[in-house]
């Protein structure tokens, strides 16, 4: 161990080798993401060509050795010399961070990357990579592995007048470490919102690996949606009860940026789900073309409930929220120069955009509402009525509080609270019945872990109105012990009391469900806690395996199976089964769910956040049909043995 820290220590890295070293800063992780990360990478490329109007066709391909092709009939990459590096247009862009058509000049006017890293970012991070370009009635080939060319461009003439790029290349396993296998569904959720946000473009998504498939036929998928996000919003709402069946639609260009939305609200729904998309990236934590659309949304429909009398001059104006409630909207905007909060580009801040949006969807909007006055009514009768409810719940919010005042304890006399008064290290374990809560409080570390309690099956609160939620003895201790405030526009992640809200549930069906239903309190109430990462679910153990002194806890069946594969053929063991927490000793808890050295926590994610509405609406909703067919299309796959039924 040298203590000397000299000139010679510093190293430069050249190129891409940035990029091995540090794959994270480029790609986010080095898990499934990252890996993902990589194929989405490719077809931005191409979909940027379609978006420049020479692409109408990609073809994606999971291929049965582990690798990807993505094929386009774009222009082609340049193949010319590039006069900087003196290396061919498609060395240069495979072998040069920061290169590409996209920093202006001309090559394009909108695209979705920015840092020109993508594709060489690919390359770095591949074993190998094979491009073939197709331009000027020639094919150009050329080899690469990880990141360094092995053969010179390859040029060959070809008799039809085809253009194209195709990309082909196999993750490396050295740096995807958890795994280099390619999820279908994942993959298939992004390229079907491609083709949706940019209509008319065909994606074909096909799976060789017939091993994984278990079957002798590829598995070919088409996603081309004349409608574009129109289509998207029908798909949305497919089992939602539409509240007018015209998708509205909205389509304009101003100083170069290209606004599309898409509105439509449902009579089922009490919670709004409106995504914003900005150059075909979605932007999770929203920006300006959001806030732009919400300010004309609550603008606009007051303005026509005081022209149709709808709202008395004496009444006030219904919020933001109210008029969102029930809507499924979908913003999508191209801009020339995109200024993204955070190298994952997940908030716009372009400042233009917001009044962009704001008067380009007022002038549509305003217009489509007084041709379509019985499409008006029911959306501000649904807006007043939300406005009602509110205003019920708010007096039954206040009687709540007004009755823990008088009890002189604001909190829920069920939760017992952790010393610490920090919410970034406080955490607070929801636990099934009163015998798992004895259990927990007992084995917790009081300092951080607080423990709350709940009695049965909490309200399944996708059927139920606001008013009805607040009168609930559960939910009411959940709101009040979380700190979470008034469902909607209150969520103030300073006021949330644990920054860890941990689900701890039996391993049995009725875990299961109590489960599902706190995460659908806390996907419908607070969706920012989800999305923000504050919840996580615990893994409680299945089964404890003794032989002698030592034991070993098996939290899967497939684990509890392998390691008793590893023991001799004449080893004296016994296994316990543990039906609910409630029959772990208060120490065993501790050590296997709620020690942070040694327990494992789930973190609730949303990738996909219109599928997460729409199964929700699925399996939570009103309507028994939808879920019957769901039901019916995935029940051949579940194995019964794992059911308590």
């Amino acid at each position: 161990m040298t203590s000397s820290y000299s000139a010679e220590q510093i190293q430069v890295l050249e190129g891409l080798e940035a990029v091995r070293k540090r794959p994270g800063m480029y790609i986010g992780s080095t898990g499934p993401r990252g890996l993902h990360h990589l194929v989405y990478e490719v077809v931005d490329n191409s979909i940027d060509e379609a978006l420049a109007g020479y692409c109408t066709h990609v073809e994606v391909d999971l291929n049965a050795d582990g690798s990807v092709t993505v094929t386009d009939d774009g222009r082609g990459i340049p193949t010319g010399i590039v006069a900087k590096t003196g290396k061919s247009g498609l060395e240069t862009v495979l072998t040069v961070l920061h290169a590409g058509g996209k920093f202006g000049g001309g090559g394009y006017k909108v695209s979705g990357g920015l840092h020109g890293v993508g594709i060489s970012v690919v390359n770095a991070l591949s074993e190998w990579v094979e491009v073939t370009v197709w331009r000027d009635k020639k094919v150009h080939t050329q080899r690469y592995e990880r990141g360094i060319p092995v053969t010179e461009l390859i040029v060959k003439p070809y008799k039809d007048n085809r253009t194209g790029t195709s990309v082909s290349f196999l993750p490396d396993s050295q740096i995807f470490t958890t795994g280099t296998e390619f999820d279908y569904t994942t993959l298939a959720s992004r390229l079907r919102e491609l083709a949706y946000l940019n209509a008319g473009v065909k994606i074909t998504f096909t799976d060789h690996r017939l091993q994984l498939l278990k079957s002798d036929q590829p598995k070919v998928e088409t996603y081309e949606y004349k409608g574009g996000i129109r289509e998207y919003i029908t798909y949305i709402n497919a089992d939602k009860q539409p509240l007018h069946e015209e998708v509205i639609y909205v389509q304009g260009e101003r100083n170069n940026v290209q606004v599309e939305v898409a509105l439509q609200w449902c009579t089922d729904a009490y919670t709004d789900n409106v995504l914003g998309f900005a150059n075909n990236i979605r932007t999770v934590d929203g920006g300006t073309h959001l806030e732009g659309l919400k300010a004309v949304l609550t603008r606009t429909l007051n303005a026509i409930a005081r022209k149709r009398n709808k709202l008395k001059d004496s009444e006030p104006n219904l919020s933001g929220e109210h008029v969102r409630e029930g809507l499924t909207g979908i913003i999508s905007v191209k801009v020339p120069d995109p200024e993204f909060e955070g190298q994952t580009k997940t908030k716009l801040g372009n400042t233009e955009v917001r009044g962009i949006v704001d008067s380009l969807v007022g002038e549509t909007l305003t217009e489509y509402l007084e041709f379509h006055p019985s499409v008006a009514d029911a959306i501000l009768d649904k807006a007043i009525q939300a406005f009602k409810a509110a205003e019920a719940a708010r007096h039954a919010r206040e009687l709540v509080r007004r009755k823990s005042v008088l009890e002189s304890s604001p909190l829920p006399g069920k939760l017992a609270d952790c010393s610490s008064r920090d919410p970034r290290e406080s955490e607070i374990y929801l636990v099934e019945g009163d015998s798992a809560g004895g259990s927990a409080k007992q084995g917790r570390d009081r300092r951080f872990q607080a423990i709350l309690p709940l009695r049965g099956k909490i309200l399944n609160i996708e059927k139920t109105d606001d008013a009805k939620i607040y009168k609930n003895n559960e939910i009411q201790s959940l709101i009040t012990a979380l700190g979470l405030g008034v469902k909607g526009e209150e969520f103030d992640a300073s006021q949330l009391r644990y920054h860890r809200i941990v689900i701890m549930t039996d391993a049995d069906v009725d875990g299961a469900h109590i489960r599902t239903l706190l995460l659908t309190f806390f996907y419908r109430y607070q969706r920012a806690l989800i999305e923000q990462g504050y919840v996580y679910i615990a893994c409680p153990p299945l089964y404890k395996i003794e032989r002698g002194k030592n034991y070993k806890y098996c939290y899967s069946d497939r684990e509890k199976d392998q390691y008793i594969s590893q023991l001799p053929e004449n080893a004296n063991y016994t296994i316990q089964r543990f039906k609910g927490l409630g029959e772990m000793m208060p120490e065993q808890l501790w050590a296997t769910t709620m020690n942070p050295e040694t327990r494992t926590l789930k973190q609730v994610e949303i990738e996909d956040a219109a599928e997460a509405d729409r199964i929700f609406t699925i399996l939570m909703g009103d309507r028994v049909a939808p879920r019957r067919e769901f039901i019916e299309t995935y029940g051949s796959k579940l194995n019964l043995t794992d059911l308590d039924i």
